[in-house]
């Protein structure tokens, strides 16, 4: 004879509400693409960039602040936590590291600055409900730190790819190598941060490994 304890109703209704809140927190590419994301001019220049910078690998998000010129303010990097994908989770990673490298635009009547955020991860350039979990919590912090939200792009073995877009390229990917941060500065651009005194500073990155 075998005894044994199934599980309590309680405990089946709290992961059905656990699985449904997380579900909730997550946009769907329709829902992303109607969302009225501002197009990046230059796309390849951005993520070549970002690559350039912080070398990301698989599960590594980097978060950008573009100005008004598209041109960078700040960026940093970090290596996401293996928990379930969650946009809430998202969004506070994504919101503690923007606050580290740029003040927050929240007394301002409307955004001038973008926040863009460079995801790379394993698998292919189809959507996945990671990438759902990542774009609400862009949204979301970017909402809370008084910036526009912009684009969300992931990159993998295959190249990188503008979700909602349809625009990407080959290179960089997951795999290649960066190129000379000279080769790309030009044409993205670097813009030095000023504090809330006026006084210059010089452009920061932050990378939690």
């Amino acid at each position: 004879m075998t005894f044994g304890f199934a599980p309590s109703a309680a405990t089946s209704i709290s992961s059905s509400s656990e699985s449904a809140s997380r579900l909730a927190r997550m946009l769907e590419p329709a829902e992303w693409a109607a969302a009225g994301i501002p197009l990046l001019r230059n796309p390849r220049e951005v993520v070549s960039g970002l690559h350039t910078r912080h070398r990301p690998t698989p599960a590594t998000a980097v978060v950008a602040v573009l100005d008004h010129e598209e041109r960078l303010a700040a960026s940093a990097s970090f290596v996401r936590r293996p928990v379930p994908a969650d946009g809430w989770e998202f969004r506070n990673a994504l919101l503690a590291h923007l606050r580290r490298v740029i003040p927050h635009d929240l007394r301002r009547r409307a955004p001038v600055r973008t926040a863009v955020l460079l995801y790379c991860r394993d698998g292919d350039e189809r959507w996945t409900e990671e990438d759902g979990a990542w774009m609400w919590g862009l949204r979301d912090a970017c909402t809370l730190h008084g910036l526009r939200c912009g684009a969300y792009i992931t990159l993998t073995r295959g190249g990188w790819q503008v979700l909602g877009e349809g625009r990407g390229g080959r290179h960089p990917s997951s795999d290649s190598r960066p190129t000379a941060l000279g080769d790309v500065a030009s044409e993205l651009g670097i813009l030095t941060p000023r504090t809330a005194g006026g006084a210059a500073e010089p452009l920061r990155r932050t990378a939690a490994r």
